[in-house]
């Protein structure tokens, strides 16, 4: 009996392309997110390229958490864009103990409070850079979205003290505030990094901070550089709360974001 199924010869088999790599149905969506999605698989194992891929986020991310942060270069961009520069640093030593003891960063060295201390005039607004995981992001992103700030925030810019915070986390910025006696504080510093984000810049808003200051008394805006929260996005964002924590004199759970993005500028990134 003959068989009536077509059969295939040695040549078109050869002729016939085989993909190794077996891809995820899902891959137009890879096109909306960095996350980590549609790989695709050889056999049961990940394609090289991605298992490639993941080692390099892996080493950025450990990059971003160890290498110091260039305090002097992003000083003298400051003030080549006339902001008027401080600098501290809080009772971590170094790296090593910034990383072991979390407690050590959020307190501002004694001598540098003191210093403060006779920082004249008592400003309305600080704004504090503080290198926090991720010296990548504040050396990216910090100057940029101030900029953008600025020409959204109404203040006293040649008062406005800008300080710079080495080996600094979020409430270094309390100890800052009150001993400038600044109404309001506004940290910029480096977030930890994710293995899609090297490189995000975290702001923290506290109205009348005072050392032991809880963060449900601050406002945050998270994930801001280029390929996630625009900076003219976050200045337009940031610019509104810090108005109305100074209209309304609080901040935290009780002041929300109901800006608008009706005016928000086309500004570069």
């Amino acid at each position: 009996m003959s068989d009536d199924k077509p059969t295939q010869t040695k040549t078109e088999l050869a002729q016939t392309k085989i993909e190794p790599a077996q891809h995820n149905p899902w891959d137009e969506l890879r096109a909306h997110t960095s996350a980590r999605i549609a790989l695709g698989r050889v056999g049961s194992s990940l394609p090289t390229r991605e298992v490639l891929k993941f080692g390099l986020a892996h080493a950025q991310a450990r990059d971003a958490v160890h290498r110091p942060l260039d305090f002097a270069e992003l000083k003298q961009q400051l003030k080549a864009e006339g902001f008027r520069t401080l600098q501290v640093r809080s009772n971590a030593e170094d790296r090593q103990t910034y990383l072991l003891r979390p407690d050590y960063g959020r307190h501002l060295h004694n001598d540098c409070y003191a210093r403060l201390r006779h920082e004249l005039p008592a400003p309305e607004l600080a704004i504090v850079i503080a290198d926090g995981l991720s010296s990548s992001a504040v050396q990216r992103h910090a100057l940029p979205l101030l900029q953008a700030f600025r020409q959204r925030f109404d203040s006293d810019w040649a008062n406005t003290p800008v300080v710079l915070a080495e080996q600094g986390r979020v409430a270094i910025g309390d100890g800052i505030a009150a001993a400038l006696r600044a109404r309001l504080v506004i940290v910029m510093i480096g977030e930890r990094p994710g293995l899609s984000s090297p490189d995000s810049l975290g702001l923290y808003i506290t109205y009348q901070a005072q050392p032991g200051t809880m963060d449900s008394q601050r406002n945050c805006i998270s994930n801001v550089r280029p390929e996630g929260l625009p900076y003219a996005l976050a200045a337009h964002k940031l610019a509104y709360l810090a108005r109305e924590a100074l209209r309304l004199q609080l901040s935290g759970v009780a002041l929300k974001d109901d800006s608008t993005l009706q005016d928000v500028p086309q500004l570069p990134n």
